[in-house]
């Protein structure tokens, strides 16, 4: 049993199919709980691709909770035709999962993350990958929340690159940036793990036909996955080169934040519909003179985390 315990939450498409694995093979933490959310597909698919990865992976015995179901500011919740193109209609590549013996628990996302952040504290890692509402909805029903736990590493959000929803905001943000405010302004120990770093480690299909040539399901599974997701970056003309591992870049630095470069930043989120200045995570000029306990990544080690992940990879998969 690892001292850190750490709680996902996940959007579940393919990279977040990817921090899932990566979560339950790292040596170093104790995996306790999904927690699903909306954004690359609606939060009851993310929930039940959560469940079947796990399955497949032989990692059962990890509940899967559900989070809230759309934006603090919105009633409901349409999934966006470009996440469709990129992670499938099914959020992980049309690939066919067996349905996991075990079903969604009867307690919600949200109080599951508050009782975790009391019961483990300092030694509670949280990782959301989709947008900040679970989050942000746990603070406003506990304040001590935001305080309590020890290490919340993010991905999202765009500091020294374009985003890509608009030229400065990323999509995780773009879901929800009143409550990505509320959490980024509020939330301890927070860090962003943005597009400045993901876009910077490329998966290709070398790599999955590793993966492919262990000859196990998961092996294969995730070789589809993955190269459905390779395939969209470049017929979309995302990048060319290979797809980004946004989500296991988040988890890793989690575990290891010396994956890493960040500046200490106290940031904020734009949200203001009128003037279109809606979803930037920016630092918070009002506050630069202030301690701050937020940072933001800048720079990662490209090769140390490409050949880390794929040797866990490999690992897990096999």
């Amino acid at each position: 049993m690892a001292q850190k315990k750490m709680i996902l939450d996940l959007d579940t498409g393919i990279d977040d199919a990817l921090a899932l694995a990566y979560a339950v093979g790292d040596p170093n933490v104790d995996l306790i709980g999904v927690i699903a959310s909306y954004g690359n597909t609606y939060v009851e698919t993310a929930a039940q691709n959560s469940l079947n990865l796990l399955h497949l992976l032989g990692a059962d015995e990890v509940p899967v909770f559900l989070g809230e179901s759309h934006a603090s500011t919105a009633d409901h919740f349409d999934v966006m035709p470009i996440s469709q193109l990129i992670h499938g209609k099914n959020g992980v590549g049309e690939v066919t999962l067996d349905v996991a013996p075990r079903g969604v628990e009867k307690q919600s996302g949200v109080d599951f993350l508050i009782a975790s952040a009391h019961q483990y504290a300092e030694d509670l890692i949280f990782i959301p990958t989709g947008p900040l509402t679970n989050l942000a909805t746990a603070i406003k029903k506990d304040a001590e929340v935001a305080h309590l736990i020890g290490n919340t590493t993010l991905m999202g959000g765009a500091l020294t690159v374009p985003g890509n929803v608009s030229p400065f905001t990323e999509a995780n943000i773009h879901q929800d940036p009143e409550d990505a405010d509320y959490a980024f302004t509020r939330q301890k120990n927070l860090t962003m793990v943005g597009l400045d770093v993901t876009l910077r480690t490329l998966l290709t299909k070398t790599e999955t036909a590793a993966w492919r040539a262990l000859g196990t399901s998961a092996g294969e599974k995730y070789a589809d996955l993955m190269d459905f997701y390779i395939d969209a970056y470049y017929n979309l003309d995302i990048d060319k080169k290979g797809a980004a591992l946004h989500d296991p870049l988040a988890v890793a630095v989690g575990i290891d934040p010396t994956y890493v470069t960040t500046m200490p930043l106290a940031m904020h989120v734009t949200y203001d519909r009128d003037s279109g200045d809606y979803g930037r995570t920016i630092g918070d000029k009002e506050k630069l003179l202030e301690p701050t306990t937020t940072k933001a990544a800048i720079l990662v080690d490209t090769t140390r985390f490409v050949s880390d992940f794929q040797k866990m990879m490999l690992a897990v998969l096999a």
